[in-house]
This record gives C-alpha cells, sequence and structure tokens, in this order.
C-alpha cells in the first residue's frame, strides 16, 4: 500500500508540471496581455515598464521557470484586477461562499440521491421508479442556469417566500443550495439504481435470504456497501467540483464565491490568477480520486492496488 502511495504521489507530480505547461503556455498563446491598449488603455511606455516589472518581456520558458520556482515556495503572485492583496489571500477570502452552498449542496443532494436510487431499485418498475428515474434524467441533462432561474421564478418572484440573490444572512444560501443539489441528488439517483439492482441480483444475496436474514440488514448492511464504489468514484471529484464555485450558480444568484474569478482572470487575462484557479483544481481532484482508490480497498478488500496481493 505504501508503494502504492508513492507511484500514485509522483503521479500527481508530474501531473501537476505537465499542466502548470499546457495552461501557462495556452494563456500566453491568447492574442493580447493585460496591459495591451485592447484591455487597458495605457501610454506605451508605461506598458512597457508593467511588462518589464512583471516580467513579460522575457521569453515564455523563462516566464514559467521563474513562475513555478515562486509557485513551489507557496507564491502565486498578486492579482491584477486585485493589486493590494496576494492570490492566495483572495481565494482564501472568496472560497467560503463556494464552500460553504457548494458543499452543502452536495452533502444534503447525494443522501437524498441515494435515498431516491434506493427506493427505485427496491421498487423496480413501480410508480416511484419511474419518477426517480425521470428525476434522475431531467437533473442531469436540464442545465443548472435554468434550474436556478426556475427556482428563483417560483420561491423568489411567485411565492415571494425567500431572497432572489446575496450572500450574507442563511436565508439567501436557500435556493443556491437547492441549486447545486440537483446535480448530485439526480446523480447519486441514478448511479445508485444502478448499482444496487446488479449487486440485488447476485447469488450472495439469495444466500443470505436463504440463512434467514431481515431484508432491511440484507439492504443496509451488504447491498448497500458493495454497491458503494461508484457512488465513492463520484463522491469527492463532485464534492470539489461543486464545493470550488459554479459559474452560472454564482452569477445567477451574486454569491461572491470563485465561480466569478473564472471568467474574470480569462477575460482581463489575471494570469497569477488564471494559473492559481487551474493549479489548485489539478490537485484537488488528483488527490481525489487517490483518496477514492484507497477507499475502494477498505469497502471491498479483494481489492488489490498495484495487483499485488
Amino acid at each position: 500500500m505504501t508503494g502504492y502511495i508513492i507511484r500514485r504521489l509522483l503521479s500527481i507530480a508530474v501531473t501537476f508540471f505537465v499542466v502548470s505547461l499546457l495552461i501557462f503556455l495556452m494563456m500566453h498563446a491568447i492574442p493580447g496581455g493585460p496591459f495591451d491598449a485592447g484591455e487597458m488603455p495605457l501610454p506605451p511606455d508605461v506598458r512597457e515598464k508593467l511588462n518589464a516589472q512583471f516580467g513579460f518581456d522575457q521569453p515564455i520558458l523563462v516566464q514559467y521557470l521563474r513562475y513555478m520556482w515562486a509557485v513551489l515556495h507557496l507564491d502565486f503572485g498578486v492579482p491584477f484586477q486585485s493589486p493590494g492583496e496576494t492570490v492566495l489571500s483572495l481565494l482564501a477570502d472568496a472560497w467560503l461562499p463556494s464552500l460553504v452552498l457548494g458543499g452543502l449542496g452536495v452533502v444534503i443532494g447525494a443522501p437524498l440521491g441515494i435515498l431516491l436510487g434506493t427506493a427505485a431499485a427496491l421498487r423496480r418498475n413501480s410508480l416511484v421508479d419511474y419518477l426517480a428515474s425521470a428525476f434522475a434524467a431531467l437533473g442531469l441533462t436540464v442545465p443548472v442556469f435554468v434550474t436556478s432561474m426556475l427556482l428563483i421564478l417560483v420561491f423568489a418572484v411567485w411565492l415571494d417566500w425567500l431572497p432572489a440573490s446575496g450572500w450574507g444572512e442563511p436565508r439567501k444560501w436557500i435556493l443556491p443550495i437547492a441549486a447545486y443539489a440537483t446535480i448530485p441528488m439526480a446523480t447519486y439517483a441514478r448511479y445508485t439504481r444502478a448499482a444496487m439492482l446488479d449487486t440485488l441480483n447476485k447469488p450472495f444475496v439469495t444466500v443470505l435470504r436463504a440463512k434467514g436474514l431481515s431484508e432491511t440488514r440484507i439492504v443496509l448492511v451488504h447491498v448497500l456497501r458493495n454497491s458503494a464504489i461508484p457512488m465513492v468514484t463520484v463522491f469527492l471529484p463532485m464534492f470539489i467540483g461543486t464545493a470550488t464555485g459554479s459559474i452560472f450558480v454564482e452569477a445567477m444568484f451574486r454569491v461572491p464565491g470563485l465561480g466569478s474569478y473564472f471568467v474574470s482572470s480569462i477575460r482581463t487575462r489575471d494570469y497569477p490568477l488564471e494559473m492559481a484557479l487551474m493549479l489548485m483544481l489539478t490537485v484537488l481532484f488528483c488527490l481525489a480520486y487517490l483518496i477514492s482508490d484507497l477507499v475502494y480497498g477498505w469497502l471491498n478488500p479483494r481489492i488489490r492496488h498495484g495487483g499485488h496481493k
């Protein structure tokens, strides 16, 4: 197990540097720059001084090596759109709304999806199964910004129960959390139904029933655990993807989270902020899949990492 973890960490390090190089090259391949006349009208001499100050007049390889050397020392630079603070402090302040709303959306939506998928699997071809399958299909196909608009229209405009947007008091969190929760709820309903139907047809379930175990114990203790591997695969990446901000949800509900910076950093050519966001996502997703693989072995001891007994 230790050797497997070391090999995976080495592969994460390689992935980190490959992704950083690709992102850096793609950013600088886009015509224009943060101080060009089209983005920020400046006199030519001032623009040249700023390019020299930030090293944009150096060869692209030199810029990349300097940036990565600073990143290895946890220095991600200064965001151009907010030069009074560092990139890390800006992301730390913006991550709280995304983490709270997105994390709660997954934490609430995933258990509800598991319950819905379990009910659909246990009552196959019934009305519950048809409704759960229809909800899962709609939740996965309807764009999240359409769901957000419907929530605002019904609960904020027609019924006037909740505020339409904002961040601060908990009442303003309800609609964004509901919008965030639709995707994990629909995803888990679909995965749980399929996994449980496959497990319920296994021979060991027939043996457990023949031994006289109650249906509740069979489902909760044996079937759910053997069906959990697909759910583990989905949970951590989904949690990270949601907790790092949704561009559409945060734009619809005016939440000051990370999602808005993904758009603004590209539009304003804010290279330090854009690189930090993408590198952060790369590391988080790699670690999420590593943790998922380790949980596999705990859920199912028959799984051996790296092909070793």
